[in-house]
């Protein structure tokens, strides 16, 4: 199941046709081929190879977030902290009655 899911990831980004050749500037360029469908010689990719294809879908995904707007933020942080201090105050509330009720049965 998990090879399963790896192939369709590794099509998703069309991570077959880039490899990565070395040049005599001690620099590491990408290069991309861009013939689809030739996995004749297929190597185990390099550490560098599978941080690029993450980077990149990274950079992907965060295109595709819809961030919220700085008003929207405050009035989601407030309606939460008023939340909790209402839920902080219900819970004590009835650990009061409870002790009241404990002592008076004690």
């Amino acid at each position: 199941m998990a090879e399963v899911r790896k192939k369709v990831v590794e099509d998703k980004f069309n991570t077959s046709n880039i490899q990565i050749k070395d040049k005599k500037s001690k620099k590491n360029k990408i290069e991309i081929n861009n013939t689809k469908g030739t996995n004749k010689n297929k190597k185990e990719k390099n550490i560098l190879e599978k941080f690029l294809i993450f980077c990149n879908g990274v950079k992907g995904e965060f295109k595709k977030v819809n961030w919220t707007s700085k008003n929207n933020m405050i009035k989601y942080s407030v309606a939460s902290i008023i939340f909790i201090i209402f839920c902080s105050g219900f819970f004590y509330l009835i650990n009061v009655i409870f002790a009241l009720v404990q002592s008076l049965f004690s």
